[in-house]
């Protein structure tokens, strides 16, 4: 029965005795809960928006390298094979996703093959002091030490991944007011 239809049985019920709305109480929880965990199950999963794409000469050694280093986890069902060659996979990171593809698609190239960094990631993670430590364990090479940017309420670093990809990582140490927001010379 569902749970709108138990609401009403249970109404009448205790219109006649009182007691009814009490013991009827679990039997209407336990329908609404059913009736909640249907529609979770038909409700279509929520589409991503927006997926950065960064482009690998080894999309293997990549794939390694964030793992270890960094901690993101590849999305095994998301791995795109031509040929028997591992052409795109996709990362998470606490609910966010990065492509990772080969370089040369729609013509974008590795800063290892153009010579320059082009973009950086912002990541935010919980413990930014031990992810530091564990990226320098793995091998990360630091572009901006560890430091606490106190103007942006974040404490910060920036490390290199093998191909030069440029990942910042921050925690937030607190919501920064938006006067310390403006930079210098702003009024």
């Amino acid at each position: 029965m569902r749970p709108v239809d138990l609401l009403r049985k249970l109404r009448r019920e205790a219109a006649v005795e009182p007691t009814a709305l009490e013991r009827g109480k679990a039997v209407l929880m336990k329908a609404i809960r059913q009736e909640t965990a249907v529609q979770q199950e038909a409700a279509p999963a929520r589409r991503r928006t927006i997926v950065p794409q960064l482009p690998y000469e080894n999309i293997h050694a990549a794939l390694t390298f964030l793992e270890r280093a960094f901690g993101f986890r590849e999305i095994r069902t998301e791995r795109l094979v031509n040929a028997g060659v591992l052409v795109h996979a996709m990362v998470e990171f606490g609910g966010a996703v990065v492509g990772i593809g080969e370089q040369g698609g729609h013509g974008a190239v590795s800063p290892q093959s153009g010579g320059v960094e082009s973009q950086y990631i912002s990541v935010y993670v919980d413990e930014v002091d031990a992810h530091y430590q564990r990226a320098v364990a793995a091998g990360a090479r630091i572009a901006n030490e560890l430091r606490t940017q106190a103007q942006w309420g974040h404490r910060t670093y920036e490390a290199l991944d093998p191909e030069g990809h440029r990942w910042r990582f921050h925690q937030l140490l607190r919501e920064p007011r938006s006067e310390q927001r403006r930079r210098p010379g702003q009024n």
